[in-house]
């Protein structure tokens, strides 16, 4: 949703927004399509051992390296510019891959204008396979140096949302042991027990009582909530998993549709 909010690739498809509060006030609609997004999912990088997962990585970097391949044409990148985008590759050595977010938000600040908007889903999936495998002392170092010169020494960010289900220990968590965030002083960290967004990422009981007016099932409000009400986020109570009622309301049948989700997933931005 905010690739498809932010992304100049959108930009003609403010459609999507109508009707949605956030289209409702003339700021937030003058925002839609109007920046260069990098959106990355770390959803699938699920290895053994470290060779694995940063060959994972680095066919993900690739990917992006090939949706902007049009980068390479004119003289917005210098030749020296361009043998490094050609060097973006899933065999290319650990210093070229932790640079690589980096160099694209250059490249694309320079090519719109802007600076970019980054979006890291699933972040720390490659951490939980490291830990549970046995090598998360070989992973550290690379996501370390792959997240400061993304999110901390990056002058060409303008925000960035990173999402995933483990608690992000910042310096200040982690009481001066080293993390993988260690040189990340520049993170909010939003979780389910924040009052921030605590309305946000799941629906409210009105949101859901209205729908069930909507496809005319309000006679079953009571054991919709008796089935789905299960979350507070922070002070926020009556909170509903969206994905257990957009199945219900398609299916009409009560089930456990949230067996096979996240039951809280962190949100965790930096500026």
């Amino acid at each position: 949703m905010l690739e498809k909010f932010f992304s100049v690739e959108y930009a003609d498809r403010g459609s999507l927004f109508e009707g949605l509060a956030v289209w409702e006030d003339e700021t937030y609609r003058n925002l839609q399509g109007t920046y260069p997004v990098i959106f990355l999912s770390f959803a699938n990088v699920k290895a053994m051992n470290y060779k694995g997962t940063k060959q994972s990585i680095n066919q993900i970097l690739e990917d992006l390296y090939n949706r902007n391949i049009f980068l390479l044409d004119g003289d917005l990148l210098t030749e020296n510019e361009k043998t490094y985008f050609q060097s973006v590759n899933r065999n290319m050595e650990e210093a070229t891959a932790t640079w690589a977010i980096h160099k694209m938000a250059d490249f694309l600040s320079r090519y719109y204008g802007k600076r970019v908007i980054i979006l890291l889903d699933e972040y720390d999936t490659p951490m939980q396979e490291a830990y549970v495998n046995g090598y998360w002392n070989e992973i550290t170092g690379f996501i370390r140096s792959l997240f400061n010169s993304t999110f901390k020494t990056n002058p060409y960010l303008e925000r960035a949302v990173m999402t995933g289900i483990t608690r992000v220990s910042t310096p200040q968590a982690s009481r001066g042991k080293e993390s993988i965030f260690s040189d990340l002083n520049n993170l909010e960290v939003v979780t389910t027990t924040s009052d921030k967004y605590a309305n946000t990422f799941g629906f409210t009981e009105k949101e859901v009582f209205t729908a069930l007016d909507e496809f005319e099932m309000s006679d079953r409000m009571q054991e919709v909530k008796r089935w789905y009400d299960g979350f507070t986020f922070g002070k926020c109570t009556d909170i509903y998993n969206p994905w257990s009622i957009i199945n219900y309301l398609d299916t009409e049948e009560f089930d456990t549709y949230w067996a096979n989700t996240s039951s809280s997933k962190g949100r965790f931005t930096a500026d």
